[in-house]
């Protein structure tokens, strides 16, 4: 049994962290967020310590190693911008660090972080959860096994937020990477992942709510949209109750992963402790690419508009 520490417990996501880290039979010790609602852990690890500072999170960290005790992984569910200092905090103390996307923010951080690896003898993991995902394996096959075939992708994906979203440190581009990064890193992880390296990238529209372009991969040309604006959703879909759509949509005929997503994160953990993970270097390209992406002039070529954004995108 191993034992786990999380930085940004009071988040949405780390309580799939916390879940993964029950499902696999290790043990949460320690757990740091400035936001008390931390409740939800009385059903998995009631006798977690909890921290709202760092600094005394830091100091008790400190006082387990001291104590001839082990902190064996640190999980990271903070803020975005937070971590790469996060991640240097866990190995600085001795602990596998293992981070939500993005990772980071920007592709220099990543080369330093490498340097870190080897300076400590510790690894740093990411959460790629859709590389997991048994549909998008599939995929990945297939085009592998269709090396002279190259492909037309439109990816929509609509997650309607509500007001709340822009006055966090979601809605700011230098803490979260903005739309592109925060919400469309995992789609754009598993496109660089399947179809091969980018050698063209065009941004049509890029604002607080939404954002638009075009790939130009090795194998593929991708139409892809973003967005956070309820506005933005199929009639269709609304009529459903539902506030979020995704859509990849493949030489045609729509490729359909809309299930199987509950459990990734104890897969990944289940990897990560087999040392089977993805590391930096797995999470280098499509970190690179939304950073170009999200500082990429705005392109004049609206012709890509009409194939896939409603009319209430524009």
């Amino acid at each position: 049994m191993k034992n786990f520490a999380i930085i940004g417990v009071a988040g949405f996501v780390a309580r799939r962290h916390v879940q993964a880290i029950k499902d696999t039979n290790n043990n949460l010790i320690a757990c740091l967020d400035p936001f008390d609602s931390v409740g939800f852990l009385d059903q998995y690890f009631p006798d977690a310590d909890y921290f709202r500072e760092f600094e005394r999170f830091d100091r008790h960290i400190d006082k387990i190693k001291r104590q001839g005790k082990s902190v064996d992984y640190i999980s990271i569910c903070s803020p975005n911008y937070l971590h790469d200092s996060h991640i240097r905090f866990a190995l600085r103390n001795n602990a596998t660090a293992i981070c939500e996307k993005p990772v980071v923010l920007n592709p220099w951080n990543i080369e330093a972080l490498c340097k870190v690896e080897e300076e400590t003898g510790n690894r740093v993991y990411t959460i790629l959860q859709l590389r997991l995902h048994p549909e998008i394996i599939n995929l990945k096959k297939f085009v592998e096994n269709n090396p002279q075939k190259n492909f037309n992708i439109i990816l929509t994906y609509i997650t309607s937020r509500g007001k709340w979203y822009h006055f966090s440190w979601k809605g700011d581009v230098q803490k979260s990477g903005g739309i592109i990064t925060n919400i469309g890193i995992h789609f754009f992880d598993i496109l660089l992942w399947i179809f091969g390296e980018c050698s063209t990238c065009k941004v049509f529209l890029h604002n607080n709510y939404k954002a638009s372009g075009y790939l130009q991969l090795k194998r593929a040309e991708v139409k892809w949209f973003l967005s956070v604006d309820y506005n933005d959703i199929p009639d269709e879909i609304k009529k459903e109750g539902k506030r979020t759509y995704r859509a990849l949509i493949i030489d045609g005929k729509e490729f359909n992963f809309s299930e199987g997503f509950t459990d990734l994160h104890t897969v990944s953990y289940y990897k990560i402790l087999n040392n089977e993970g993805f590391g930096l270097l797995d999470a280098y390209p499509s970190i690179e690419l939304t950073y170009k992406l999200r500082n990429s002039p705005i392109s004049n070529d609206k012709d890509y508009f009409h194939p896939f954004l409603n009319k209430n995108a524009i």
